[in-house]
């Protein structure tokens, strides 16, 4: 299953390990407790049902040899984000190659699956799917838009002060490299397509759901992480827009709720708007429409400009 790399002992008292997954186009990821409750923006399950389904995980894997944790149960214990009809985890996911018999237990959904080496990760002493082939094994279940939003998570930027980690996930050449190693799998074909449509610079689910929309109405493809001034690192920056035309889009998630927050984006808006763009500020009213409204007063915007 790949050689495995331990994390030093001075990084935690029960240090994790990792398959090594160089086909994936990043250096091998070590994932830590933190990792576990880091969510935030994405469709996560609370940190304590996280933690209860990481302990009915190590329990029923331990019990089965040869398998390790896969699936939907792989998405909630690396931070992917699910759809929230997949939060359950009323049974927990366990494959296994297709040369030995399928798990066959209470408890458990089992899958036989052709693994390559760098394809699982070290969880808690638990073996799981490393997050790109947790996304290749999801391809099959979930819809193309979800799939899309998944895949931006794999390669988006991270930001190191907030996620422990300065590496993204994956890259597209990997991507593209992980689904011609496994021509012959379920849904592979939808993950072609899902690859296609990735783009980084989408920070969240909404985010690509949004861009998504945009471009289902006919709209331009939007610029990703748009910074009003494009030549200043520290200039504030808005989730997408089109600079052409001085439009402006931020979608206000969760974490936008705490005072520090706030506070940033009290600053962000007023520069936009300050500098004489048209800026819309969203949230999950307008997820939950489908972002309609937003999308025709924004081709209303563009109809006089």
């Amino acid at each position: 299953m790949g050689r495995i790399t331990p994390l030093p002992e001075s990084l935690g008292r029960a240090p994790f390990t990792v398959y090594e997954s160089r086909a994936l186009g990043v250096p091998p990821k070590r994932l830590r407790a933190k990792d576990l409750s880091d969510g935030g923006r994405l469709i996560y399950l609370p940190a304590g049902r996280q933690l209860e389904v990481l302990e009915r995980a190590r329990v029923l894997a331990a019990a089965t040899p040869g398998a390790w944790v896969s699936h939907e149960t792989a998405a909630v214990l690396t931070p992917l984000g699910l759809p929230p009809w997949m939060g359950e985890c009323l049974t927990i996911h366990l494959s296994k190659p297709h040369e030995l018999p399928r798990v066959r237990r209470s408890g458990v959904t089992g899958h036989r699956v052709r693994l390559i080496p760098g394809e699982l990760t070290d969880v808690g002493g638990i073996p799981v799917t490393v997050p790109p082939r947790t996304w290749l094994d999801l391809a099959a279940v979930l819809p193309l838009n979800y799939l899309i939003a998944m895949g931006d998570q794999l390669i988006r930027i991270p930001r190191p002060g907030l996620e422990n980690r300065s590496e993204p996930y994956a890259h597209k050449e990997g991507l593209r490299l992980l689904i011609r190693q496994h021509p012959n799998m379920k849904g592979v074909e939808r993950a072609r397509l899902a690859l296609d449509e990735m783009r980084v610079g989408s920070d969240s689910f909404p985010e690509t759901f949004l861009r998504l929309a945009l471009m289902d109405a006919r709209l331009p493809e939007p610029e990703l992480q748009l910074r009003l001034d494009p030549d200043d690192d520290r200039s504030p920056a808005a989730d997408l827009g089109y600079r052409r035309f001085r439009i402006a889009v931020q979608y206000d998630g969760a974490h936008h709720l705490t005072r520090e927050q706030q506070s940033r984006d009290n600053r962000r808006d007023e520069a936009f708007r300050g500098a004489g763009w048209a800026y819309f500020k969203l949230n999950a009213d307008d997820l939950a429409e489908g972002f309609e409204g937003v999308i025709a007063r924004m081709k209303s915007v563009l109809r006089r400009a």
